[in-house]
């Protein structure tokens, strides 16, 4: 059995998340925001800006304009729920295999213990979503109009627990309803979100089959994230433990060990690079390879657990990722084009890791389309919820 030192596994995790060295190319393609999400198995997009920047980072060229001509003009990447339930860019080639697996999964136990829809009133709340949304781009308040209208009062009935007020009875099938490709994001509408149908967009797009799509997200994650254990996977796409140890028994991987600790890969997927892991970045909040990558430990030895993890949970800080390893946090505030950035490093930079983070910081000012500041002192703003 092949044993693995922890530096090659962040090498090549490092290489295929596109964050090693970036090449001088600086020709803007959007070609590449697609690929790009697509390696990466999903950009979080809960915070927007993040997402942007996340995905700039690893386009040598990209600018946030350039996501965002992908997301609203181009239509290669969509915005919706992805691994965890949580808003993700996605690549729009990759949507079929997305919602076949994500539709053959175990239901979240969130969506099982509130049962506020019957099996008859959420296959009528689904048609009426997509009957609603095949020419439209409706707000939540306007969808609510419209599954209402082609079901009955009870769908609106405001009876769903939502922070500190309540959701229609209806939106207890939203989760079912994104899982299976009726429903996406639309572009923003002022400060409210928008939904519609990725058939708007998508000719012909249909749901792979359930099996072909598992798989071939197991795959996609592993290429990413591996070598991984079904239960890092399980944790990564919010799914019981003992079906993610079940699935990988269905699929062709070879087992590994890292450092003595046994995971698994794709079989046909076992070059590692003899290389060790190197170069300074700025990964920002809930970036990829910080939420996927495992073990945590690893990924954040000793006082970076403490400083930039949250109660045990990742993505909750901005990163300074330093040879594959967190190195310390930083934050960012913007005042007209100038973003005002403040690096807080675990322990001293040297001459060559400043000079490093300055062409850094240079890449986010490009990114985000303007100037960039630094200031390496404490950063007192708290974790993001």
């Amino acid at each position: 059995m092949t044993d693995l030192s922890w530096a090659q596994v962040a090498a090549r995790r490092l290489a295929r998340h596109r964050l090693t060295t970036p090449t001088p190319d600086t020709t803007p393609d959007v070609d590449r925001v697609a690929d790009v999400v697509s390696v990466m198995c999903g950009a979080h997009a809960q915070v927007a800006s993040a997402a942007e920047l996340s995905v700039g980072l690893r386009a040598p060229g990209a600018t946030r304009a350039l996501v965002r001509q992908a997301l609203w003009r181009d239509r290669t990447v969509v915005k919706t729920r992805g691994p965890r339930g949580t808003v993700h860019l996605l690549a729009a080639a990759d949507l079929p295999m997305w919602t076949g697996a994500l539709s053959a999964m175990p239901t979240p136990p969130r969506e099982r213990s509130v049962a506020l829809l019957t099996p008859r009133q959420t296959e009528r709340v689904l048609a009426a979503i997509a009957e609603a949304l095949a020419e439209a781009e409706l707000t939540t308040a306007e969808l609510t109009e419209e599954v209402v209208a082609r079901t009955g009062e009870w769908a609106g009935e405001r009876v769903m627990e939502a922070f500190q007020d309540r959701w229609p009875r209806w939106f207890a099938a939203m989760g079912q309803a994104t899982r299976s490709g009726i429903v996406c994001f639309g572009p923003n509408r002022g400060r409210a979100a928008t939904y519609t149908s990725p058939n708007r967009w998508l000719p012909g797009f249909a749901p792979m089959a359930g099996r072909a799509a598992l798989a071939d997200l197991v795959r996609r994650y592993l290429y990413a994230y591996g070598p991984a254990t079904p239960a890092q996977f399980a944790q990564w796409l919010s799914a019981p433990r003992p079906w993610a140890t079940w699935l990988f028994t269905l699929l062709d991987l070879t087992e590994v060990t890292v450092e003595g600790t046994p995971a698994w890969v794709a079989a046909d997927d076992t070059d590692f690079p003899d290389d060790p892991p190197s170069g300074l970045r700025l990964l920002p909040y809930f970036d990829a390879y910080v939420v996927g990558c495992h073990p945590r430990d690893r990924l954040y030895p000793g006082a970076a657990a403490e400083r930039a993890l949250a109660g045990g949970q990742a993505g909750n800080y901005p990163v300074l990722l330093v040879d594959g390893i967190v190195a310390g946090v930083w934050h960012q505030r913007r005042s007209g084009r100038t973003t005002r950035v403040t690096v807080e490093p675990l322990r001293a930079l040297d001459a060559r890791r400043r000079r490093e983070l300055a062409v850094e910081i240079e890449r986010v000012g490009h990114i985000l389309e303007g100037d960039a500041a630094l200031t390496v002192g404490t950063v007192r703003v708290g974790p993001h919820a």
